[in-house]
Order: structure tokens, then sequence, then C-alpha cells
């Protein structure tokens, strides 16, 4: 009896996020699309892009939003030892690009944010009437730019999001990037962020429009400094402060930072995973418990338990393997690997305790020679 209450349960969770969890799974069939602009002209966007030994890829990203014509791109410099501010140069013409040096990081705030509250205040002198917050391994699809405003005034929105379509190239990012994406889009789900009678709130940082309106009101730059996932921050400060948001794929906004290895895209994973369960061995149990109900209890069950709590193991584990498959179609990898995603799940697990413990060590929050995960180290 109780192998197949276990296996009853797992169905009902897959039932459920197929079908209550705001149809998250399908927004991988709907990416956003490029638009030209109004033929009256569109409002002004100012572009921030804080850079740190980025000189591999920031040309191509300064170039595909120059070919934009924004009011101005601000590249922050954030103490780079690869000419990040010379590749950044070359790529656009003075009279549209600003590239500063940062400063030295000041005390609670993390070194992105610090980079970007630097480069919102050297862009106020366009006064735009948008602030575009990228990031320099994006390169952004022509007519995207105007895409995003274009979104943003037809629906009255405060701050608008593109997750952009991750590198997958590698057999380390074929194997677990679309999940990322996947995983991401089932924690916000895209219907539940825009609904204004709901809490959920998120963003994805490469790619953030807002209206700097928007960003004065909710104290600016400065009301999120110590977050290390300063994008879902800024959403829920944003919606907080009601504002309406809205955050979808794009399949032409795309990054180009690699990830050669299964060691590289855990550490990535590692690197925010524990900050996103607000540094609670209690959350952490629960999430761990969570993702073994959701993901490999079914399978277990299919493989290894009595005839029917089998069988309503092998249910869900199809529910769940024809979920993923839309975000394998998106990232144009064989369906084959939509059976595997409980070991991927597993592998995310593993990321998420190593999290905990480098929280645990004070070397969270990792990120190009920094560790940024200040509220781990103070507890």
């Amino acid at each position: 009896m109780l192998p197949e209450m276990a296996g009853a349960m797992a169905v009902a969770v897959w039932l459920y996020l197929l079908l209550a969890r705001g149809g998250f799974w399908r927004e991988f069939r709907n990416p956003a699309q490029a638009a030209k602009p109004p033929e009256g002209g569109s409002p002004r966007v100012a572009i921030v892009i804080p850079a740190r030994d980025e000189a591999s890829g920031i040309g191509r990203a300064v170039e595909s939003l120059a070919a934009q014509q924004p009011a101005h791109i601000v590249v922050v410099d954030d103490a780079s030892s690869d000419g990040t501010a010379d590749a950044a140069r070359r790529s656009a013409p003075p009279d549209l690009l600003t590239v500063i040096a940062g400063e030295p990081l000041a005390a609670g705030w993390t070194g992105k944010l610090w980079a970007v509250e630097q480069g919102v205040r050297h862009a106020a002198r366009f006064e735009a009437e948008y602030l575009l917050l990228t990031d320099a391994d994006i390169v952004h699809a022509p007519g995207s730019l105007a895409a995003l405003v274009e979104r943003a005034e037809s629906g009255a929105c405060d701050m608008v999001s593109y997750m952009a379509t991750l590198h997958c190239g590698s057999l380390a990012e074929r194997a677990l990037v679309p999940a990322f994406v996947y995983f991401f889009l089932a924690l916000y789900p895209p219907a539940w962020i825009q609904d204004p009678r709901r809490r959920t709130a998120g963003g994805a940082g490469g790619c953030i429009l807002i209206r700097r309106e928007a960003l004065q009101r909710i104290g600016g730059v400065a009301a999120i400094r110590g977050e290390l996932i300063d994008d879902c921050a800024l959403a829920q400060a944003v919606k907080q402060s009601g504002g309406r948001i809205w955050l979808g794929l794009s399949a032409g906004t795309r990054s180009t930072r690699v990830y050669a290895t299964f060691a590289e895209i855990e550490r990535m994973i590692a690197r925010t995973a524990f900050t996103q369960l607000r540094h609670s061995p209690l959350l952490l149990a629960g999430t761990l418990a969570g993702l073994g109900v959701t993901y490999l209890l079914g399978p277990a069950l299919a493989l290894a338990g009595q005839p029917r709590a089998a069988t309503l193991g092998a249910a869900a584990w199809l529910l769940m393997a024809a979920s993923y498959c839309p975000a394998l179609r998106f990232y144009r990898r064989s369906i084959l690997w939509a059976p595997l995603l409980p070991a991927i799940a597993a592998f995310y697990a593993w990321a998420t305790v190593h999290s905990a413990v480098n929280s645990w060590r004070g070397t969270g929050g990792q990120w190009k020679g920094r560790a940024q995960d200040r509220a781990a180290r103070a507890g």
C-alpha cells in the first residue's frame, strides 16, 4: 500500500506542475520576437553594461546594441585585467559609447551591482526614459531593443526582461543547460510574474529593460545593493512598488559564455543556489526532499517498485519527460534527453548542497576572484 501511495503522490505532483503551475513548460513554444522601431520613433534607451575581464566577448555585445541606435551605451570596466575597456571602445563610435573605469568596490555592495550603479549614474545625463541593464556576454538580436520597448509600452510594464538563449555546444551544456532554464521557469512561471495579483517576481539579469522612473521609485540600484541574485531582487522590488513586470524567452538574444565542463556548470549553479534558499538549512533540507519526490521518486518506483506502484511511477516519469520536451526542442536537442531529467535534477541537487557548503566555509558567491556571499559569512 505504501509504495502505491508514493506512486500516486508522484503522479499528483506532475499533474500539478503540468496543469496548475502557470503553464511554464509551454513558454518554450512561444519565444519573444524582434520588432521594428515604430515610424514615429520610440522612447530613448540608455544601456549599462558592467564588465569584468570580458575582452573576449564584449565587442560582439556592444556591436549588437550599437546597431540598434540607443541613446547611449555605458560600459563600466570593473577592474579588468584583460583589455576589456579597449575591446569595448573598438566596437562602437565614441559619440555612442562611453567606457568608464569602475571605482573600488564600496562596502555593502556586490561587485556587479556597484558597477551597475556607476553606469546608471553616468547614463542619467542622457535623460533616457528607459535603461537597459545587460551583460557583456549577451549578443542582442536585431530589433530586440525595439521589441523590449514595445513590450513595455503596450503592456504598461515598468520592467521587461528577456531570458537569453544560453550557449549549448559542449557535452556538459547539452546535458544541463536546457534544464537550467526549465528549472528556472518552474520556479518563476512567467504567467505568474506578469500577474499583478501574484507575488511571484523574477527577471533575467542578462537583459533587463526598466523605466528610469520605476528604478528611482524603488530607491535606485542601492535598494538591492547587497543582493547576489540581483535580477530577481530587482523584479521583486519593482513589483512590490506597484509596477508591472514581464519575463519571456528570446531565441535571438544569445549568451556567448561557454561552460566547457560539468564542473564549470556546477560552480555556476553553486554560486547562488544557497542564496536562493536564504541560507536556511531547513529550506535546503526541504528543497532536497522536494527534488527527490518530484524527480526521483517516480523513476525509482518504475524501476524497482511493485507492479501497481511501478505503473504509477512510470506514469509520473512519462509526464516529467513530456514536460521537458519543449525545452529540449527550443535548444535543438534530441528528446531522448527527456527521460534523463531525474539524473540531471540529481546533479542540480548536488550543486545546491555544494553551494551551502561553500557558504558555510565563507567562500559563497565566488565570481572572478570575489567571494560575494557576505550574508553567509556574516552568519
